[in-house]
């Protein structure tokens, strides 16, 4: 194991040692070499922020970034990452899990308060400037270690690694198509039900349903709480499911999503209980047509504000502007929700490896709504469009 910094006791260490096989020892390379290019990209990032260039370490401690950069899939965990380092600060529930998830990283077993075992590991590794994420720290958190750490400073540093995420590599693609899949296997068999099975089921049932069968197709969970809007509802963009009963002759919105290996899909589609309401029947097209042409209109180096545009000007000219009351999309990885939006205000220009949904909609007050929602990938020469599921009016008649 080598010297250990000084002040630090052997017991709260450990460093990723032999592996059970040559071919775990050998994945885990792969993989722990994935994860040291993608720290040494941040902390070069870091040391670039406003304020930052005498900066020794940098703390993460999002969790979502801290499996960004370390592969661990545990809680409780802050990341310490220093110019030849990196050290996983957690409790005595994850030693074993960390040393195995996180090859060529420090794992620092804490038996105190997160501040104060930051304390003890910055004293041992003599870091005297210390780089933060101000998003996700509280006031008075930030206060208890200002308080152990004394006279050592603390930078904030901008979202960096959120920025980073945006541009997928080719395992994380991989990841996303799969939870892309899961998620439609789920929706097909729901939807193979036939309508006799979703007339009289409540929409927690629906939603519970649709749950199920992607942790039974291989998701690791839901990607968000599951939408399933029936009537009327369906005019509340992020309605919650409640007791109503689909009856036939309703539209039923639902949005879904699953997450597989840590990364995200995010589909919506509205289904006709036998016949189609006729003032869906007039708005849906129009929805479609939207989604269809912003998709079309993505390319790398078009702003995020252009596509936006491309799918409002069609609902615009169907007159009901109102009645699309957000952006058309965000961007996909491992939240539901990251860099870039397609919005109205958003300039960034799309770059290839970016995972964007795209989800126009048209809601009407105390009669229903329609989105339309799929996943899309830039790629060098435009996009391609990860989900295969129809949106085709006809395709959505549950039989």
């Amino acid at each position: 194991m080598g010297n250990l910094p000084t002040g630090l006791s052997d017991k709260n260490w450990l460093c990723f040692g032999i592996m059970d096989s040559k071919n775990a020892q050998k994945a885990s390379a792969v993989r722990g070499g994935e994860y040291r290019t993608r720290r040494r990209k941040v902390f070069t990032f870091v040391k670039k922020a406003r304020g930052a260039a005498s900066v020794q370490g940098f703390l993460v401690v999002n969790p979502v970034d801290v499996r960004y950069l370390t592969g661990f899939t545990g809680d409780d965990s802050f990341l310490l990452i220093a110019k030849n380092h990196a050290v996983l600060l957690t409790d005595g529930r994850y030693t074993q899990q960390g040393t195995e998830e996180c090859p060529g990283v420090e794992i620092f077993t804490r038996d105190c308060p997160m501040h104060k075992a930051l304390e003890k590991v910055i004293r041992g590794k003599k870091i005297r400037k210390l780089g933060i994420q101000p998003l996700y720290i509280t006031l008075d958190w930030q206060k208890k270690l200002i308080a152990e750490i004394g006279k050592r400073k603390l930078v904030e540093i901008p979202p960096i690694i959120p920025n980073l995420r945006t541009i997928k590599d080719a395992d994380e693609i991989a990841c996303i198509r799969k939870s892309v899949k899961i998620a439609e296997k789920a929706f097909r068999t729901l939807q193979n039900r036939g309508v006799s099975y979703w007339i009289g089921k409540t929409e927690r049932q629906l939603a519970a349903k649709l749950d199920y069968l992607m942790r039974l197709g291989g998701a690791d969970k839901s990607a968000f709480d599951t939408i399933v809007a029936v009537g009327k509802n369906a005019a509340l963009p992020h309605y919650r499911p409640a007791d109503c009963k689909v009856k036939r002759g309703d539209s039923i919105l639902i949005d879904w999503g699953a997450t597989q290996n840590g990364y995200c899909s995010d589909l919506t589609r509205v289904v006709f209980a036998g016949t189609i309401p006729p003032l869906m029947e007039s708005v849906y097209p129009v929805v479609r047509a939207a989604q269809r042409a912003a998709i079309d209109a993505i390319r790398p180096g078009k702003q995020c504000r252009t596509i936006d545009a491309v799918a409002r000007k069609i609902i615009d000219d169907a007159g009901h502007g109102d009645a699309f009351s957000h952006s058309l999309g965000h961007g996909l990885g491992r939240d539901v929700h990251e860099a870039p939006g397609l919005a109205r205000s958003v300039k960034t220009p799309l770059r290839a490896g970016m995972i964007v949904t795209v989800e126009p909609g048209i809601y009407l007050p105390d009669v229903g709504g329609v989105r339309i929602e799929d996943d899309v990938l830039v790629t060098a020469g435009g996009c391609e469009k990860l989900s295969s599921l129809s949106s085709r009016m006809i395709d959505m008649i549950l039989k």
